[in-house]
């Protein structure tokens, strides 16, 4: 399934052409005969015959791209001239900056922001740490770390690589949450380095999130840093994939009628997310859940899980599968419920889906290409959800983890547990009330100004009632 073309994928073409009246819409026509789709057409210059502009068209890649412009150039008196890609030209520079919240305008200025005055301050919390929280960015402030290791779809590409994706994520902190974030991309893969580094920098933060880590040392790398910080360490490839995935599960069952504890499950993928989504979906009372990797269905009997060479194989062979199903992932899903994926593209067929129960829920979330074509999932089944933007029911993990730190922070929570993981769950799958919920809309959009709220709202009632059981 080619991609759809998009904003991500735009570029910028500077062109001269005809002072005629039909010259644009020549260009626009040819632009849409090879499946691209100008967003934009200004004007920079004008003569009596001749005019200069500049167009802006989504395109579904670079190939698609280059066959746009080629398209472009056979119109009649086309000259073509610079070509820019749109998301290069967005991230020149980078995505974030630093900003002093108090002027600094003359020598008085200075002495309250820096020496002398700074002292007292530093005095105050040498005697008392906690002022931190109230006296400097602290209170506001969480680190995303990675190492690289597992970034989006691209895989292995080192820290620098990740570094704009990081940027990313900080500027949806502070655009969703009002939360400063900044990325750490750590030169680091030995697991206890990446856990020392961690502890070093984390006194300047009131929470962690770990981002774009391989499995599994991300496992081990995130029990760690749990058990020896006194903050939050949240890794959103796991637990906010769980959490906005259980969020729209609640609401698909409740299109098709069905129960948590009464359905059959089917998950492709055991890493980080998958491993995740496991976890929260038995919190919430899931029974009947199979999980295939690339090696098929994960039971107990299976050589490369009886070994116990891999504890998260193991443990997942000892939570799910109770029936001891073997075979292949079209197997296990002829007679479920509901099938998630979070492993590769097009794995699956429509065909596949069609073995399913009646009033089938699929969620093919493997991006950019989901395990199974969406529109051939929609044939057969009642529910389906990717996560894609230019499909229905997006399932993305930015409807979670600014909430959730948003709640953290405000509660000044020193950890994050799987109730807290709940209630961000309900809280987000209420957000869609029982009058808009339908097939084609079980999760709210990531601009929906309630989403942020809701889940912040629940996860700082959730720790502060975690902070009670404590006292």
């Amino acid at each position: 399934m080619s991609p759809a073309p998009s904003v991500s994928n735009s570029i910028t073409v500077r062109l001269e052409l005809p002072a005629r009246v039909t010259a644009v819409s020549e260009i626009t026509t040819a632009v849409a005969d090879v499946g691209g789709m100008v967003t934009a057409v200004d004007i920079s210059e004008s003569g009596t015959e001749r005019l200069q502009a500049d167009l802006t068209i989504a395109t579904s890649g670079t190939d698609h791209a280059a066959e746009v412009v080629e398209a472009i150039s056979t119109v009649d008196g086309v000259e073509i001239g610079r070509v820019s890609d749109r998301t290069f030209l967005a991230h020149l520079g980078g995505k974030l900056e630093v900003k002093s919240r108090l002027p600094i305008r003359n020598r008085d200025d200075l002495s309250l922001v820096y020496t002398p005055g700074v002292a007292k301050i530093c005095q105050a919390i040498a005697e008392n740490p906690a002022d931190a929280r109230s006296l400097t960015i602290k209170r506001n402030t969480v680190a995303v770390v990675t190492d690289g290791t597992a970034v989006l779809g691209l895989g292995n590409i080192g820290p620098l690589a990740a570094l704009p994706v990081m940027e990313g994520k900080a500027a949806l902190f502070k655009r969703f949450a009002d939360i400063d974030a900044f990325p750490i991309c750590l030169d680091a893969h030995d697991a206890d380095e990446i856990v020392r580094i961690v502890k070093a920098l984390a006194p300047g933060f009131a929470g962690i999130n770990l981002e774009d880590i391989s499995a599994p040392r991300c496992f081990y790398i995130e029990a760690r840093l749990r058990e020896e910080l006194d903050i939050p360490v949240f890794h959103d490839d796991q637990h906010g994939t769980a959490i906005v995935a259980l969020a729209a599960l609640k609401n698909a069952l409740r299109v098709v009628g069905k129960e948590l504890d009464d359905v059959k499950i089917v998950m492709s993928g055991a890493g980080a997310a998958g491993s995740a989504i496991i976890r929260l979906l038995l919190k919430a009372g899931a029974r009947d859940l199979v999980v295939a990797d690339v090696d098929g269905i994960i039971h107990a009997r299976r050589p490369d899980v009886a070994s116990g060479a891999n504890g998260n194989l193991a443990w997942i062979a000892s939570q799910t599968n109770l029936a001891l199903e073997t075979g292949s992932l079209k197997d296990a899903l002829v007679g479920a419920d509901v099938f998630i994926g979070v492993s590769a593209g097009n794995i699956l067929t429509g065909e596949d889906v069609a073995q399913m129960n009646e009033d089938a829920i699929v969620f093919a979330m493997a991006n950019p290409v989901p395990e199974v074509d969406p529109v051939e999932a929609g044939r057969h089944a009642t529910v389906v959800a990717t996560g894609r933007s230019d499909f229905a029911n997006q399932i993305n993990n930015v409807l979670v983890f600014p909430g959730v730190f948003r709640g953290l922070l405000d509660a000044q929570s020193g950890h994050v547990d799987d109730d807290m993981l709940l209630a961000a769950a309900s809280a987000l799958a209420d957000v869609v009330h029982a009058d808009e919920l339908n097939p084609t809309y079980i999760i709210p959009s990531v601009f929906n100004p309630e989403a942020t709220k809701a889940v912040a709202r629940a996860v700082e009632a959730a720790a502060r009632a975690a902070q009670e059981k404590t006292l």
